[in-house]
């Protein structure tokens, strides 16, 4: 038996192409006609012109979508150009560092063609730091200059509310930042609105629609119920999140009145836009996390406060009844004395009236004796009005008992009507309501025009749509029944338009039904 070749991870990636042999000397290149190329004949050209490389080249440049799979797959590029790399484990256990987005690096290695998929790129053998590239260095500027003045200061930033009404969500509306956004904040709390607002996350004006978008945002904030915005996008390269580094979004973060959350790429990402931002999530939902309050520890805590405020209501009760109970100790107590000292009283008048007989004496005693008699049954009748006050607290306990007991059912029944009678209950059966730019019902077909946009609400979404035509007849505005519900403006409206589909659905929007 011979010796076992030693395991090498160069060969898990499979067996070099093989290279079509070359042609005949003197003969022109395997051709699939008299005057075109195959696509193998291509392949064989570009190879033999790769092959007048040198075989160790280096090369200087700047490391971008650097990605870590056992092997390292990235891109070198300059101002004017960019090459795809690979730099396989082996090479890149020998590397004296790991690098990331924004390194400046000279390579040595070799530039291959790889027939079967068509790709050329450069196999690293080494790699070296050159230094930081311009997109780092800009970052690590406009970080330091900030910190200078304070905008990334803890003191300054504000604390997030409790129970928002309505969140703002600046993001791209293709993205699946803002899936995982509306999906958390409807399994936490479906109680929150959530306002989507579109703009561009990467590319050029991407920073400025995003800065303009949260200065709106802020401005109108009051009109549209705003309590949080979250700024959010999914992950990229350094270049990809640069949108999020530039000062226009910082200053717009920083003079919102409402505050703000950024979630910016993955955990490892930071841009300046979360540092400046009032609060940071290291994925967008952890950002929606942030600002939704569990709907699950609200109900729990709800059920805590329930029981703690029976508890107080009967230790409260308890407390009386002890008090009460002491009371009526302390009252028999005092009468026993009373009655031991008055009748004490009585025999010392007894004898002396005996001996003297004064009628004047015999007077007083009675006065006295009277007075005594009097206080005797207001005794008695505190000790009464006692035992009732001991019934009272009792029938007050069994009435408190009993009345949130009544009060429970009563809400029970009324949420139970409530999503009877709503409107996502209506839109489940089939039906849809049309509303126009402005966000209100359309009643009949005279109330639009030619070119106006629409909204038709359905139960899984909505469709937007524009008015292109009008049917004939007379433009009379339809009579409506002023305790009845609108018609759905899209069957029974006496004048019929046709529309021109212009939008998917829309899950985010939850404000539809609003007049």
């Amino acid at each position: 038996m011979g010796t076992r070749p030693l395991f090498d991870p160069e060969r898990m990636k499979g067996p070099p192409p093989a290279a079509p042999p070359p042609p005949p000397t003197g003969s022109p290149p395997a051709t699939a006609g008299d005057n075109h190329l195959t696509v193998s004949a291509l392949a064989l050209l570009v190879c033999s012109a790769l092959e007048k490389l040198p075989q160790r080249i280096r090369v200087a440049g700047e490391i971008s979508n650097f990605s870590d799979r056992t092997h390292w797959y990235f891109r070198l590029k300059d101002e004017q150009s960019i090459i795809d790399c690979v730099m396989f484990q082996t090479a890149a256990r020998r590397a004296a560092f790991t690098p990331v987005g924004g390194d400046r690096v000279v390579l040595t290695g070799r530039v291959e063609f790889y027939p079967r998929q068509g790709r050329t790129q450069f196999y690293a053998d080494a790699i070296e730091r050159l230094g930081e590239g311009n997109l780092e260095r800009r970052f690590k500027e406009l970080c330091a200059e900030l910190k200078a003045l304070g905008w990334f200061d803890t003191a300054r930033k504000r604390p997030l509310p409790a129970f928002p009404r309505r969140v703002a969500v600046v993001t791209s509306r293709t993205g699946a930042a803002l899936q995982d956004v509306l999906v958390t904040m409807q399994q936490r709390c479906p109680a929150v609105d959530v306002l989507i607002a579109d703009v561009r996350v990467q590319g050029d004006g991407a920073a400025q629609q995003i800065a303009a978008t949260i200065d709106h945002l802020s401005a109108s904030h009051r009109t549209l119920d705003i309590q949080a915005i979250i700024v959010t996008r999914g992950g990229g390269s350094l270049e990809d999140l640069w949108a999020f580094n530039e000062r226009d979004v910082a200053r717009a973060i920083l003079q919102c009145a409402v505050p703000v959350v950024a979630a910016i790429g993955h955990e490892v990402d930071v841009t300046i836009a979360e540092l400046v931002a009032d609060e940071r999530g290291a994925t967008p939902t952890q950002a929606a996390m942030r600002l939704t309050p569990d709907r699950a520890a609200l109900a729990e805590e709800l059920a805590a406060a329930r029981q703690r405020l029976h508890r107080a209501v009967l230790r409260r009760c308890e407390q009386r009844r002890e008090r009460l109970a002491a009371s009526a100790r302390a009252l028999a107590h005092e009468t026993r004395l009373f009655l031991g000292r008055a009748t004490l009283n009585l025999e010392r008048c007894a004898a002396l009236l005996a001996r003297r007989r004064p009628e004047a004496v015999y007077a007083q005693r009675r006065a006295a004796l009277a007075a005594a008699s009097v206080r005797l049954v207001r005794a008695a009748a505190a000790r009464l009005h006692t035992a009732e006050l001991a019934r009272a607290a009792e029938d007050l306990v069994r009435a408190t008992d009993d009345a949130l007991a009544r009060r429970r059912e009563r809400l029970n029944a009324l949420a139970r009507e409530l999503l009877i009678a709503g409107p996502d209950s209506v839109l489940a059966r089939g039906y849809s309501i049309t509303l126009d730019a402005a966000g209100r019902a359309i009643r009949s077909a005279s109330a639009v025009q030619p070119g106006d946009p629409l909204t038709t609400r359905l139960a899984d979404g909505a469709l937007r749509s524009t008015v292109t035509a009008e049917d004939a007849g007379p433009r009379q505005p339809p009579a409506q029944k002023p305790d009845l519900p609108p018609r759905p403006a899209a069957s029974d409206s006496p004048r019929r338009r046709t529309s021109r589909r212009t939008a998917d659905k829309d899950p985010g929007q939850m404000d539809l039904f609003k007049p």
